[in-house]
């Protein structure tokens, strides 16, 4: 199982690309993920994103307007990963903004909120837009965020169900209690360098599945 701690420490160094994943010549970054989240506006990506590289909620957060970025870096077995953290706006005015950013991502987010039933209902949708803009080998994931709310209108296993059908991981966050959000992207990081390290294994794998299923367990 890897083995990661989150490291505050920042800085820019000379990269080069390695099959897609970019690798850093000095040793302060190995390597640099790009993770882009998508969803619906006002289900909290921003808030899931600053909870994470900043340690902060957000309260009254305002809809992100087009597309903005968060780094910080995290060490997945002793190699320290630099993770670009790319936020986009959920609206529809800014579709043909985000789009370009799937390109280049090596994970994609795919968030709905569990208080929200039209959150959920357009994920067939924003898929839509992930397989066609998105490379065929980017690491999805389905999180259901807002679980500190009371007035659930997804239940877990409607979430679980979804994810298992669209080979996607699944998880459910707090930004707001900070529940699962750094599970989510040091669990992200960790299996990106799984990727590295494994080139062979493809997303149909009996690994991949297996893999699958242990992200799965949110408990």
């Amino acid at each position: 199982m890897a083995t990661y701690v989150a490291v505050a420490h920042m800085n820019e160094v000379t990269q080069f690309v390695i099959g897609g994943i970019i690798k850093h010549q000095m040793e302060d970054y190995k390597f640099l993920f790009k993770v882009v989240l998508v969803g619906n506006a006002g289900v909290g990506k921003t808030c899931l994103v600053r909870r994470f590289t900043q340690g902060l909620f957000p309260p009254g957060q305002g809809a992100t307007i087009g597309v903005d970025f968060m780094i910080k870096t995290v060490e997945i077995d002793n190699e320290k990963i630099k993770l670009q953290i790319w936020d986009t706006a959920g609206q529809e005015r800014f579709r043909s903004i985000t789009q370009s950013y799937y390109r280049s991502a090596h994970a994609l987010i795919l968030v709905y909120d569990i208080s929200c039933q039209p959150t959920f209902d357009c994920l067939p949708d924003w898929l839509r837009e992930i397989e066609e803009y998105a490379s065929s080998k980017v690491l999805r994931v389905l999180v259901g965020n807002k679980i500190d709310r009371e007035d659930r209108e997804i239940p877990t296993h409607v979430g679980e169900e979804f994810a298992q059908r669209h080979s996607m991981y699944y998880l459910e966050t707090s930004a707001k209690e900070a529940e699962n959000v750094e599970k989510l992207f040091m669990e992200i990081a960790a299996e990106l360098m799984e990727k590295v390290f494994q080139p062979g294994r493809s997303e149909g794998s009996r690994e991949w599945k297996i893999l699958c299923k242990k992200f799965l367990d949110i408990q």
